[in-house]
């Protein structure tokens, strides 16, 4: 034992001969090459002083300068003698400096260069100061004194004031481009050289270093540590979950699926709108597998350097077999998986194509990738390439759709499971119902919308009410109580409001009323609030009811004012595009007949013109026309047979600006037809 741990711990004799070298002398050469030559650029003198006209006029009177010295035409160096420092007071300050005063010692002194600063706005300004004291001396010299001609020349010429001119620049500015240069090469190399050396230890992906760009920037969580996620979490989605947990409970017992032949599948793609689920539930997959989980997106393997995605796709492979069995997430595989060939600039997708045939090569070639399994997210699965979706590869499309009611109110429930609330007042399937094609993210905002709003208002729980508001703030935006109306103008709201309101309780199949409001929010000046039955699929009667509802707004405003506004603008878009799609889509136009023109492969992207002839495209429109026009002639009879119930909703509207179902009821009496939706009138609250 005593001779391993010799040889263990042996070090080499000459390892200890070899000194490294420390970059940190490069930073201290360098910073001392500035200094030098900062220090030996402008030379100060030991005492300087910035002063103003008037004392330096008195100084010139008093000739107590030895020299004036104008540097580079912008100041003036004025130097004093020291005779006059001894013998007048007035030049104290150039005496008592900031680190103490000089003694009177005439060594003391006659090492002092004195120097006093003037800084002029103009030369020829400062010039012709001078000259006034030039004038003040000659006045004085030859006033009173019998002098001659010559002797009167001597005096004037004497005294002048002579001014030396100096051009000085710093040895650092002019020098400062050289030194810039140097030091920018130095930094680039340090640099460099400490990305060569830097993660030499580092896990997958981690490496910043030039030479390590084509590896993997997956993210390694080792055995599911630091993901706290787990299938308790994800709520709504128990169909998704079932073949997920699948895979998951195949990497724990695989034994189970082995003795009877199964092979493990090889991916999984997650398909839905977004905001569904799919990159949480990917995540419960790595809290919940237990295996080592690599997470990166589709655009991590893009790279403006060729080959760099091919590169990282086989170093992410290359990771995952030697942690075999484990999980690779890839979020938004579209980024690389668009289907090969559909761009119309030629060669423009080259380096994405070379990352998709090395993925497809990894995911099913020669090499054997045991253990491996693949998931993968998308919101877009039909513009993906053929290849990629076939058995072998992605054995199983895992689709994770907008929930339901009782999923909605699942999701609701894990959302509001932290939050303050009472749960007396708030009605969580009522929230459920009124969020239809809301998606897992929707509800999360609201939830957190409601608290906001609590906040606001200095709550000590979340109400009912800020639940309401939450869904109004995100389905309509927030209200403009501020924007200025006038009369005319919320009288017209009003009756437009009013118009969709009575409609929609008067058709049968129109989704059931909660509120109205003249209130403006964000875009709108008002709204109607409505719970839509959920249906799987939509007959013609009831598509035509929704239109009528559409249209009740602008029905209602030709009939009390004779003309119509632009306040119909979002109401005609959607009516407009629900008849196309009956005409085009749904083939439930006699004149077109039973002929759908949707194309739901992703080839349709790259379609260029109509698939149907001009002769067909224009009884298209003409159908789309008649069925729009046939619809607001319905909405006009109905609103006109109801003229007077119309009225009065909209005078309620002007007053009260908010009413709900109950007032509509008032109005018009019950409603012939039963909801489908359980439960609206006990729920909706003032």
């Amino acid at each position: 034992m005593a001779d391993k741990k010799n040889k263990q711990f042996k070090v080499n004799p000459t390892q200890g001969d070899k000194k490294k070298f420390n970059i940190s002398w490069i930073y201290i050469a360098v910073l001392i090459i500035i200094f030098v030559i900062y220090i030996s650029g402008d030379r100060q003198s030991n005492v300087n002083r910035e002063i103003g006209w008037d004392k330096l006029q008195k100084v010139l009177v008093q000739k107590d300068y030895s020299k004036i010295t104008v540097v580079n035409n912008e100041f003036a160096e004025i130097t004093i003698k020291t005779d006059a420092i001894r013998r007048d007071t007035m030049y104290n300050d150039l005496v008592h400096t900031d680190g103490g005063m000089f003694s009177d010692n005439k060594t003391d002194l006659s090492k002092l260069n004195a120097i006093y600063i003037y800084k002029f706005v103009n030369y020829e300004d400062f010039r012709d100061q001078l000259k006034t004291v030039e004038n003040q001396w000659i006045a004085q010299d030859t006033t009173d004194k019998a002098l001659t001609e010559l002797q009167k020349q001597e005096v004037i010429a004497s005294d002048r004031i002579n001014i030396l001119s100096e051009k000085r620049r710093s040895l650092l500015s002019e020098n400062m481009y050289f030194i810039l240069y140097i030091a920018g090469i130095i930094l680039l190399w340090v640099v460099f050289f400490r990305m060569m050396g830097r993660g030499a230890g580092a896990a997958s992906g981690g490496i910043g270093n030039i030479f390590s760009v084509g590896r993997s920037k997956a993210k390694l969580y080792e055995k599911g540590k630091n993901v706290e996620v787990t299938f308790a979490d994800v709520a709504g989605l128990e169909e998704a979950k079932v073949e997920v947990m699948e895979i998951v409970d195949f990497l724990k017992n695989p034994d189970k699926y082995t003795k009877l032949g199964g092979k493990i599948p090889k991916g999984a793609l997650l398909v839905g709108p977004p905001g569904t689920g799919k990159t949480l539930l990917a995540k419960a997959v790595a809290g919940e597998a237990k295996v080592p989980f690599f997470s990166m997106s589709g655009s991590d393997f893009v790279e403006m350097f060729v080959g760099v995605g091919a590169s990282r796709v086989r170093d992410l492979f290359a990771n995952a077999k030697s942690k075999a069995p484990c999980i690779i997430f890839i979020d938004e595989i579209d980024a690389i998986g668009r289907a090969r060939g559909k761009t119309l600039a030629s060669g423009a997708n080259d380096e994405r194509e070379n990352t998709l045939n090395q993925l497809l090569t990894e995911m099913d070639g020669f090499s054997t990738n045991a253990g491996v399994i693949i998931l993968a997210a998308t919101n877009r699965a039909e513009i993906l390439d053929p290849a990629l979706l076939r058995a072998g590869r992605f054995d199983r499309q895992i689709y994770v759709e907008l929930p339901g009611v009782k999923e909605r109110k699942a999701i609701f429930d894990v959302h509001m499971k932290n939050l303050k609330f009472n749960a007396s007042e708030v009605n969580v399937e009522f929230l459920a119902k009124q969020t239809p094609g809301f998606s897992g993210a929707d509800i999360a905002n609201i939830c957190n919308e409601a608290v906001l709003i609590a906040a606001r208002h200095n709550n000590q729980t979340i109400g009912w009410q800020d639940f309401l508001d939450a869904i109004d703030r995100i389905v309509g935006g927030m209200e403009k109580k501020s924007k200025i109306i006038t009369p005319n103008e919320k009288k017209r709201i009003a009756y437009h409001e009013a118009g969709h309101a009575s409609v929609s309780w008067l058709r049968e199949f129109a989704n059931p009323l909660i509120k109205v409001t003249i209130v403006p929010r964000g875009q709108a000046l008002g709204a109607a609030w409505y719970v839509p039955e959920e249906r799987q699929i939509t007959t013609k009667s009831q598509l035509t009811d929704q239109m009528i509802s559409l249209l009740g707004g602008r029905a209602s405003e030709e009939i009390i004012f004779g003309e119509v506004s632009t306040g119909a603008l979002n109401d005609l878009e959607r009516a407009t595009k629900m008849a196309m799609s009956m005409i085009t889509y749904y083939g439930l136009d006699s004149e077109i007949g039973n002929i759908s023109y949707y194309d739901s492969s992703p080839e349709r992207e790259y379609t260029i013109g109509k698939p149907y002839s001009e002769k067909t495209a224009q009884l298209i429109d003409k159908q789309v026309h008649d069925l729009i026009e046939s619809i607001y002639q319905q909405a006009k009879e109905l609103l006109l047979s109801h003229k007077d119930q119309l009225t009065q909703l909209a005078e309620l509207l002007i007053e009260k600006e908010v009413i709900f179902r109950e007032d509509v009821e008032q109005i018009f009496g019950p409603r012939q037809w039963e909801d489908n939706v359980e439960g609206i009138k006990d729920m909706v609250t003032n």
